[in-house]
């Protein structure tokens, strides 16, 4: 009996993606203080409706609210609904990026760091993003719909969007249709390109 509550207890506190740029946590915090040396900046990203507590401030978040901690800020493990902690590796490698950087259109910009941003994704159905880039990026979608993507100097391809599901995607540049029937809802943390000598 004990040993299967220490598995699952292990299993909740399991990264649900870990990579040499970022450590993604669902529904537990590892990175609340600054402590361990392999937290950075940190984003919290409501899946549901959260209560967030940092110094003597509470914020209510629901979901696809964001809220960024620089390195050395701290907060209490999120209540309430589910989220996920988004932990940037202060040592990560170079950022790898496209050859050409083209902004995407239509999405809103919801922080703006000195080494990545945070963005909320939105498309509309049958709606069209034009050529745009993205260098390396942590999404985190939150509606459920299909896109039809064209990468330059690749086949088509389809991608059905999961909601919920985090991953951790290559840099890119392409064009984007939703063919679903919702719109398509994300939020997306993306490394900014890396100024040679830096």
């Amino acid at each position: 009996m004990i040993f299967l509550m220490t598995v699952l207890l292990l299993q909740a506190q399991a990264p649900v993606l870990e990579n040499e740029y970022v450590r993604v946590m669902r529904d537990s915090v590892m990175c609340a203080t600054t402590k361990p040396a392999e937290c950075g900046d940190r984003v919290i990203v409501a899946l549901g409706n959260v209560e967030l507590r940092s110094g003597k401030s509470i914020r209510k978040m629901k979901r696809g609210d964001i809220a960024v901690f620089k390195h050395g800020e701290s907060y209490r493990t999120p209540t309430g609904g589910s989220y996920f902690e988004v932990s940037i590796k202060p040592f990560h490698p170079p950022v790898q990026s496209p050859s050409e950087i083209i902004p995407p259109q239509k999405n809103a910009i919801r922080y703006n760091g000195r080494g990545f941003f945070v963005f909320e994704e939105r498309l509309a159905v049958g709606d069209t993003r034009a050529r745009h880039s993205h260098s390396q990026r942590v999404v985190m979608q939150l509606n459920r719909t299909r896109l039809q993507q064209q990468p330059d100097g690749q086949p088509e391809i389809f991608v059905d969007i999961v909601p919920d599901r985090v991953a951790f995607n290559p840099p890119v540049i392409h064009t984007a249709k939703n063919v679903g029937d919702a719109p398509l809802r994300g939020i997306v943390i993306e490394f900014k390109p890396e100024r040679p000598g830096r």
